[in-house]
């Protein structure tokens, strides 16, 4: 009686369906047709062409993974690099008959169709048909009323999505093999935690690769695919178990697997130890200002999308590989010199920063504030103090005498020799001299400059950049002219991050040339700059005049190994080799016979360099490189939190020199010592032991000069004896 109740049921759903609503004889007798081939014209884009999301991965210089970024965290594998076992529990549970019969398997479809017009979904789809659902679910992209039509699941909507899913399932079946369909159905499932697919699934929860489950694993994988939620391993161990056990019990069924199969297999625990919670985005990574850096950089990058909507989809869904040239060794060392001066909760600010010359490619971005959050009196910031705030940083710091390398290279560009003297006194007042702008000649007002260290009297620009003497510079610039200096600071890559104040530019960042064309203590580094483009300026002195972009991305490929074009170095030369050639040789002696001299590196290696103090003590630089990479380091008040001399701890000044840390010790105020000895030599250090000692090249002799010598004294002639 009951066969015959179904057989009559079975007989009105199916007169129904393919009278009233459409579907192919041929699909459900799972053979080619005329109606079958139509629906191969009319397959949709996204089943010819899957959008399967992968996730998209951030490597550091040695291949190490810094973090990964996606909606969907899935790693596609082909069919053959996947478990055989694997292939069977999911079969098992899911469509055991899928190799034998069409698009659909009539018995369990039409039993699907009685249990939707009561509200139950479960059971009855084949792989093809689930897969379908699948693809459209995806091709929703996280659009939750285009989901809730796809999925829609009673009623007249309910069947006329099953119809849909049969109709595509048949126009699939014609055109992909039984395996390609698996394949990508294996890729796309959902099996909780957020992993998609098998790959990243035996990943998360058993720490191995798909190729690799056994038996235990895979049975409990492939019963998460129903409801990967109330099956859970990490969130419902025992229904988890339950449900793996019935996986086994149905394969055993369908022998698949041996009774001692079974018995081991169910005996094996799941191991909650090696769950692998997978990084996603940046809070939380290694080096999150380097990747937020990278983040920010792709999201500006044309061929990931037109818009920044788009290429935030690619990057999230894309599969990209995104390699950085990130030393991790150099950048650790960076950090620990960083954390050993200054704590993420002092008041105080410091960054080093590294660029490799001829390329732009950023080594090293360390600061010590480096963990990525709100919780500000554990130190934790959103900003990365090394940039500009166009790309995340919070604002700029006046970086003082090393500026004074950008007058000395305009000077000798225009033909001024390092043999140039001036009497460059304790102090002097320079009022009414007149400079050449690039509008013209103007006259100074009042200004009135004086030295910061005991240098007094005549003497050259070898002297004066070993000594840092601004009386000699302020003098310097004047002949130069302001134009030639604010254009030479900012082809090398400098770029102001300090608001325009005058009347019609108010919000605007202050255009370098046009707004300091005026001001003569450019010299002596008034420029509010992020530290980033310090060392993308002198990195241009170390590769003998190419400037190059810094820049955090060295290739970015897709699955299908294409590279994508994304902002590089755009390097181009900016500076005549002999010019170049003269500033490696001035700053070289700041290192061997100046202010630089305690941030020489042990190996006796060349090397050039500056050192930076503002007048008012409110930040200390370190300015250096070789031909192999340059480097900044910096410490300075955090301009955002309010200045005080008086903490907790006792004294503490209101600028660099002289303030008491946490640590207990205080800062001398000296860009050699606390920026240069303690952060940039030993970051330096660690990642030039495994470079060539390279050689600066001399320059010309005309721009060396000639050294004047005294006047010899006549003397007198003697008369002729008689």
């Amino acid at each position: 009686m009951a066969s015959l109740v179904m057989f009559l049921l079975v007989s009105v759903l199916a007169g129904a369906l393919v009278a009233g609503l459409f579907i192919p004889v041929a699909g459900l007798l799972g053979v080619t047709g005329q109606a079958a081939a139509e629906e191969v014209a009319d397959l949709p884009a996204e089943l010819d062409t899957p959008p399967q999301a992968e996730r998209s991965k951030v490597l550091l210089g040695n291949g190490e993974v810094l973090t990964y970024f996606y909606d969907q965290n899935r790693v596609y594998v082909p069919l053959d690099k996947i478990a055989p076992v694997m292939i069977q529990a999911q079969l098992a549970i899911e469509d055991h008959r899928f190799y034998e019969h069409g698009a659909m398997d009539l018995t369990g479809t039409l039993r699907a169709f009685l249990r939707t017009s009561s509200g139950d979904t479960q059971g009855g789809s084949s792989i093809s048909q689930q897969y379908v659902k699948m693809v459209l679910v995806e091709s929703c992209d996280l659009d939750q009323i285009c989901i809730a039509r796809v999925t829609q699941a009673s009623g007249t909507a309910g069947f006329q999505r099953k119809i849909r899913e049969l109709r595509y399932a048949i126009a699939l079946e014609e055109k992909f093999s039984k395996d390609q369909i698996l394949e990508r159905y294996l890729n796309i499932a959902y099996y909780g935690q957020g992993a998609y697919g098998v790959q990243a699934a035996a990943r998360h929860y058993f720490d191995t690769t798909a190729d690799k489950l056994t038996l235990p694993q895979a049975a409990m994988l492939a019963g998460l695919v129903q409801n990967p939620n109330q099956v859970n391993p990490v969130t419902a161990p025992d229904a988890a178990s339950e449900r793996r056990d019935f996986v086994i019990n149905r394969m055993a069924e369908l022998r698949m697997v041996t009774d001692k199969q079974v018995r081991a297999a169910k005996a094996t625990k799941f191991d909650e130890g090696k769950v692998q919670k997978t990084r996603n985005g940046c809070p939380g990574s290694r080096y999150p200002f380097i990747c937020d850096y990278v983040r920010r950089t792709l999201l500006q990058s044309p061929s990931l999308g037109e818009t920044e909507k788009e290429r935030e989809h690619t990057l999230l869904r894309g599969g990209l590989t995104i390699e950085t040239a990130i030393d991790p060794d150099v950048q650790d060392m960076a950090q620990k010199r960083l954390s050993k001066v200054v704590s993420p909760t002092d008041p105080i600010i410091s960054t080093m920063n590294m660029i490799q010359p001829g390329t732009g490619l950023i080594l090293a971005m360390a600061q010590s504030r480096p963990v990525m959050g709100t919780n500000s009196k554990k130190g934790e910031t959103y900003y990365n103090y090394s940039v500009s705030p166009s790309l995340g940083g919070a604002e700029g710091y006046q970086a003082g005498s090393t500026f004074k390398a950008f007058t000395a290279a305009a000077a000798l560009e225009k033909g001024i020799p390092m043999s140039k003297e001036y009497d460059a006194k304790k102090t002097i007042n320079l009022k009414g001299r007149s400079f050449k702008t690039c509008e013209g000649r103007s006259k100074l007002g009042k200004w009135k400059v004086s030295n910061s260290t005991k240098a007094n009297g005549k003497m050259d620009m070898n002297k004066a950049i070993q000594m840092s003497v601004n009386t000699y510079f302020a003098q310097l610039v004047l002949q130069v002219g302001l134009c030639r200096t604010t254009e030479m600071a900012e082809k090398l890559g400098i770029e102001s991050t300090g608001k325009d104040e005058r009347e019609g530019h108010e919000g605007e960042i202050r255009d370098l040339v046009d707004y300091y064309q005026y001001n003569p203590s450019f010299t002596l580094g008034s420029v509010e700059i992020s530290p980033i483009s310090m060392a993308e300026a002198y990195a241009t002195f170390a590769s003998r005049g190419i400037h190059c972009d810094p820049t955090i991305i060295k290739k970015v490929t897709t699955p299908a190994r294409k590279e994508l074009q994304v902002p590089d170095g755009n390097c181009k030369r900016v500076l005549d080799k002999d010019v170049a050639d003269g500033m490696n040789r001035l700053l070289s002696s700041v290192i061997t016979k100046g202010t630089g001299k305690r941030a020489e590196t042990k190996d006796g290696r060349p090397q050039a360099g500056k050192t930076g103090t503002i007048d008012s003590n409110e930040a200390v630089w370190f300015a250096g490189y070789t031909p192999e990479a340059a480097g900044v380091a910096m410490i300075a008040i955090d301009k955002r939190q309010k200045p005080f001399i008086w903490g907790k701890k006792g004294f503490r000044s209101r600028g660099v020199k002289g303030f008491k840390l946490e640590s207990g010790e205080r800062l001398e105020g000296s860009g050699s010592g606390d920026a240069g000895q303690e952060i940039w030599k030993p970051t330096m250090e660690r990642y030039l032991k495994d470079q060539p000692k390279s050689k600066f090249k001399q320059p010309p002799k005309k721009l060396i000069g000639e050294k004047k010598k005294p006047a010899k004294e006549k003397k007198e002639k003697k008369p002729d004896r008689d």
